[in-house]
């Protein structure tokens, strides 16, 4: 249990952390626009609650989030739960089976993505820009279940202790590919919904998932195969998102070729104009 002393180093250590940004807005806002800041009473008051708002939740990143992470990694790979020993030779050599962590992973990358905020304010912008074509629920699933199975993928490789490099750079020519194919809407979407599933719900979690995964299992290096999972965390959304997209369109070409009802796809999905 951290001791009040140990929190307000914390808060310090934000306030030396999050000053040079207020310094940068105060002396473009003072300096270059030459302006008061408007409602400066209501500026410096929510400023205070940021930084202990950022504090509060770094102590709590400390106390909780990493630590369940890699209790669970531990426990999901001891011998004990696995029910069989193991020779250290291999991830998946005489190791039982990983089933509950694979479970665990996908369960844990699909709810953390669900409920992460930059998500939905990316999403709920993306429906109101589009007229509600893009629907916030169904680019949010897309989503979570893009970093669910690049979390699971990603730990399969902490296992199996296959290299990182072959897992992204076949990932990215997958992503490559499809963007060529995917509308031409969603392209710059599905790009960025892989930069905002990285943030502050999902990161905490899957960094200590990865670095407790490669602490347990004899023969990984928590730096070398610790890290990582963040990667195929924004990878596999792109990957996720776009085949959403192209999925939609061809399912609208089928029924407009069998004269089924509901026709018209999305305006955001419908072939690309000459």
């Amino acid at each position: 249990m951290l001791s009040l002393a140990d929190i307000l180093q914390v808060v310090l250590q934000t306030v030396r952390d999050v000053l040079p940004i207020a310094a940068i807005l105060v002396a473009f806002q003072v300096g270059v626009l030459r302006q008061r800041p408007a409602n400066p009473r209501q500026v410096l008051i929510g400023f205070t609650y940021v930084l202990f708002g950022l504090s509060l939740f770094l102590v709590g990143l400390e106390q909780a989030i990493f630590p369940l992470g890699k209790t669970m990694a531990a426990q999901l790979t001891a011998p004990s739960f696995l029910g069989t020993g193991y020779d250290g030779t291999s991830g998946l050599a005489n190791s039982g089976t990983y089933f509950w962590l694979y479970a665990f992973s996908f369960a844990i990358g699909f709810s953390t993505t669900m409920a992460e905020p930059s998500l939905i304010a990316v999403a709920i912008k993306a429906r109101e820009l589009t007229a509600g074509a893009i629907s916030d629920l169904g680019l949010r699933l897309a989503v979570a279940l893009g970093v669910a199975i690049g979390i699971t993928l990603g730990v399969y490789r902490i296992i199996a202790g296959t290299p990182l490099q072959y897992f992204i750079l076949v990932g990215y020519v997958v992503v490559i590919v499809q963007t060529f194919f995917a509308p031409k809407q969603i392209v710059p979407l599905a790009y960025d919904s892989g930069g905002v599933t990285t943030s502050t719900i999902t990161v905490p979690l899957v960094a200590g998932l990865g670095l407790g995964l490669a602490e347990s299992i004899p023969g990984r290096s928590p730096l070398i195969d610790g890290f990582g999972l963040i990667a195929f965390a924004s990878l596999f959304p792109m990957i996720t998102v776009m085949g959403y997209a192209q999925a939609s369109r061809w399912r609208a070409a089928r029924n407009r070729s069998t004269g089924s009802p509901d026709m018209t796809p999305p305006a955001a999905l419908q072939e690309d104009s000459p």
